[in-house]
């Protein structure tokens, strides 16, 4: 997850009382307002829960009240000390972690809790209307869809309930996938200020040797059936005429599973295809196509005239970073601002050669956080891990909030992810470890830098092959 606190407003109190409040995004998006003392609360917490020695220091009390200098000091401390604790994979997959954001964004927004309807869509179009609380969290959503529609409780986690906007050409694109410590209803209720967004039940894992688990079972496998389709219709899924002339005749025919498996052969299966953006590879300012999936980035990229496809593994990347851009000409913060997302990744060219790309996409953060389920799936695979189920979650329906902070008592069962590194693996299984161990997500504040890309990245060679042995 990618945090920062990029601003601060002041309020008022039901007293009057002046204070200071700071905006929290999380992913690229606001989530909550939340003050000194609520997040010095929550550190309490966390350091009751967790011990005070996993913890990164906190900003210190003042006593006198603080000026403009003092005010951004404590906000950058803040933001530093919130980007490290997301960082820790016990803590942020704590009921505690997440159960203090879902408060915080329920406070923000004055979302009482109601009883709501809320329309989630699958890929066709077909609406499925669920009865929950405004505030209910994305797995107690997630979970009443899938009993309404009679998901096996094995195969609701491998799937998803995403945020879809509605572009003018009339083709959807995903904005994110929701989280754990937000509420569907209310960030719908959010983003949704133009009426563009919906939410929309997709497939949630990346591997396609998942898909085997379900295609014995008739409501998993029309709901791969559903979403395959909408992809190849879309042209996210590419197939020759004579391959499309064939999903068209195992179509009439009612074969589902045959066009499922037959999808499975085409390019593109089970990939994400983001919006035509810039990248400064292979040469500055290039125009290209990236699609996510199968542990990789794919490019295609017009280069001297020609379409060259290439791809970078997710365990060649050592590292890799959200920024916001401001172009040179224009100041942060001024009412004509656009900021640039920028996701920039660090690559292992060849044997002791790293590199970095950058890419310039208003879909970074998406991008940033499917890089992130590609390596949480595949140190879930190598540790022997199942997707979990309903029955696996601790649920405390006692769950409140303070106005003096945020209060959660549910407890974490999830193991950490720095416990897959093991000894003696063989070669090419030592190869992904040690790049899973380097690999790391470097969460950047918010700051003004130039846009322009390094004139120095010319060369192509990451779209030659590159073998297991260069590692």
């Amino acid at each position: 997850m990618h945090f920062s606190i990029p601003d601060t407003q002041e309020c008022k109190d039901d007293s009057g009382s002046s204070f200071t409040s700071y905006n929290m995004y999380i992913n690229g998006v606001f989530h909550c307002s939340v003050r000194f003392r609520q997040l010095h609360q929550f550190h309490e917490q966390l350091k009751k829960e967790f011990g005070a020695s996993s913890l990164p220091p906190f900003p210190p009390k003042k006593f006198l009240p603080l000026g403009p200098p003092q005010v951004e000091e404590r906000r950058n401390m803040l933001e530093h000390y919130v980007q490290l604790v997301s960082q820790d994979t016990e803590i942020a997959n704590s009921e505690r972690f997440n159960g203090f954001l879902l408060s915080a964004q329920q406070e923000t927004q004055k979302e009482e809790a109601e009883r709501v309807t809320l329309d989630v869509f699958l890929m066709n179009g077909h609406k499925i209307v669920v009865n929950i609380l405004s505030t209910d969290q994305t797995e107690d959503v997630l979970e009443k869809v899938a009993s309404q529609i009679e998901i096996p409780d094995q195969y609701v986690y491998y799937f998803g309930i995403f945020l879809v906007r509605k572009e003018e050409g009339g083709d959807n694109s995903i904005v994110r996938k929701f989280q754990d410590f937000e509420s569907p209803y209310i960030s719908l209720k959010a983003a949704n200020k133009e009426g563009v967004h919906r939410i929309v039940l997709r497939k949630s894992f990346w591997d396609s040797s998942f898909d085997d688990d379900l295609l014995d079972d008739k409501i998993t496998m029309n709901l791969l059936y559903v979403q395959t389709v909408s992809d190849i219709e879309r042209q996210w899924i590419l197939a020759t005429k004579d391959q499309l002339k064939h999903l068209a005749t195992l179509n009439q025919k009612g074969s589902k599973k045959e066009y499922l498996r037959l999808t499975r052969t085409l390019k593109y299966y089970n990939y994400i295809q983001f919006r035509p953006c810039t990248t400064d590879y292979p040469n500055p300012n290039s125009r290209v196509l990236i699609a996510a999936g199968n542990k990789e980035l794919n490019f295609r990229v017009q280069v001297d005239n020609q379409m060259k496809e290439g791809s970078f593994k997710i365990t060649r990347m050592k590292c890799w970073r959200i920024t916001t851009t401001f172009p040179d000409d224009q100041e942060e913060g001024s009412k004509d601002s656009k900021p640039n997302l920028e996701l920039s990744f660090e690559y292992l060219m060849a044997r002791d050669s790293l590199k970095w790309i950058t890419i310039t996409s208003e879909q970074a953060m998406l991008m940033s956080m499917s890089l992130q389920a590609m390596v949480d799936e595949l140190i879930m695979k190598k540790q022997g891990r199942k997707f979990k189920k309903p029955s696996d979650r601790l649920k405390n329906p006692s769950r409140g909030v303070m106005r003096s902070g945020f209060s959660s008592n549910r407890q974490s069962s999830l193991p950490n992810g720095e416990d897959i590194m093991e000894e003696n693996q063989n070669d090419e299984q030592s190869a992904i470890n040690k790049a899973m161990g380097s690999m790391k997500k470097i969460s950047d504040k918010l700051s003004k830098s130039s846009s322009k890309a390094d004139n120095g990245l010319t060369e192509n060679t990451a779209f030659e092959g590159i073998g297991d042995d260069d590692l």
